[in-house]
C-alpha cells in the first residue's frame, strides 16, 4: 500500500545533474508525495542515481521505470498514468526534473484539487501575466503566442495551454482512454487539457513562476513547439465529430 495518495511522476533523460536534488525536494515537503521517475535510457546514469536512493533511502516511496530510449514525453507520461491508476493514486502530477516547476508549487495544485474541487490544476505561467525567469525573448514568445493560437483554433479557455506542470484526478485519467492520445511533445499537453475540457472537467489555473533551468541541457527544440502548432488544427477537426467520454461513462 502507498504512503501517500498523490504521486509525482517525472520523465528524465540525462538529468544526473538534477534527479537527486528534485527527489529531495520533493520527499523534503510536509505533505506527501510518492515520485515515479520514468528514465528513457540515460547514457549519463541518471537511472542508478534513482536505484541508490531506493535502496538506501526511500523504499516504497520512491520508484522507477525504465525504457530503452527516446521514446517521446508523451508515451513516457501514458505510461506514467496507467502505472498511477493502477496503483489507485488519487491525484497525479506531471513534474519536470530541472526545477522550472518548483516543489513546493506541488501542495498549491494539491489543494486546487483534493481542497476546492477542480478534477485538473495546472500551474500556469500566463493566467496572471507573463510569469517566466531567464528564458531567452524567442522562446517566451514562442510559448506565449503558441498558447494564444491553441485558445483561438481549439475554444480551449485555458491560457497557458502547453504547461507541464499539472495535477489530475485520478477519474480524470480513467476517463480519457489513454492509448487514444496521439502526440509526444507539446502537443500532448495540449491534447491532454483539450480531452479534459471535452470530457466535462473542471479545470483550474494556479499561477508559478517558471524558472529556466540553472543545470543540465534543455530538451526543447523548434521541432516540439511545431508539433503543437500543426497539431492544434487536427485536433480542432477530430473533435468535431468525435464522441467524448464523460466521468458517468467511466465509472459503469
Amino acid at each position: 500500500m502507498q504512503n501517500s495518495d498523490s504521486v509525482v511522476i517525472i520523465p528524465t533523460y540525462n538529468e544526473i545533474e538534477n534527479i537527486e536534488k528534485i527527489i529531495r525536494a520533493v520527499f523534503g515537503l510536509e505533505k506527501k508525495f510518492d515520485i515515479l521517475v520514468i528514465d528513457d535510457g540515460s547514457p549519463d546514469g541518471t537511472a542508478g542515481v534513482v536505484k541508490r536512493l531506493q535502496q538506501s533511502e526511500f523504499s516504497g516511496r520512491l520508484h522507477l521505470i525504465e525504457r530503452s530510449g527516446k521514446l517521446g514525453l508523451g508515451t513516457a507520461y501514458i505510461a506514467g498514468f496507467k502505472w498511477a491508476v493502477g496503483k489507485k493514486y488519487d491525484y497525479i502530477f506531471e513534474m519536470d526534473a530541472d526545477f522550472s516547476h518548483a516543489p513546493n508549487d506541488l501542495p498549491r495544485l494539491y489543494a486546487a484539487c483534493a481542497e476546492e474541487g477542480n478534477d485538473v490544476a495546472i500551474g500556469s505561467r500566463y493566467v496572471s501575466g507573463v510569469n517566466v525567469v531567464n528564458w531567452p525573448m524567442g522562446r517566451v514568445l514562442m510559448s506565449y503566442y503558441a498558447s494564444k493560437y491553441v485558445r483561438v483554433v481549439t475554444g480551449l479557455p485555458i491560457h497557458d495551454t502547453t504547461a507541464g506542470f499539472v495535477c489530475y484526478r485520478r477519474r480524470v485519467l480513467e476517463t480519457i482512454n489513454l492509448d487514444e492520445i496521439r502526440f509526444k511533445g507539446y502537443a500532448f499537453q495540449i491534447e491532454m487539457k483539450f480531452t479534459a475540457y471535452k470530457c466535462g472537467f473542471k479545470i483550474k489555473e494556479v499561477p508559478v513562476i517558471f524558472v529556466n533551468r540553472r543545470e543540465g541541457t534543455s530538451k526543447m527544440n523548434s521541432s516540439i513547439f511545431g508539433e503543437a502548432v500543426f497539431g492544434v488544427m487536427r485536433l480542432r477537426l477530430d473533435s468535431l465529430t468525435k464522441q467524448y467520454p464523460t466521468p458517468a461513462d467511466a465509472a459503469r
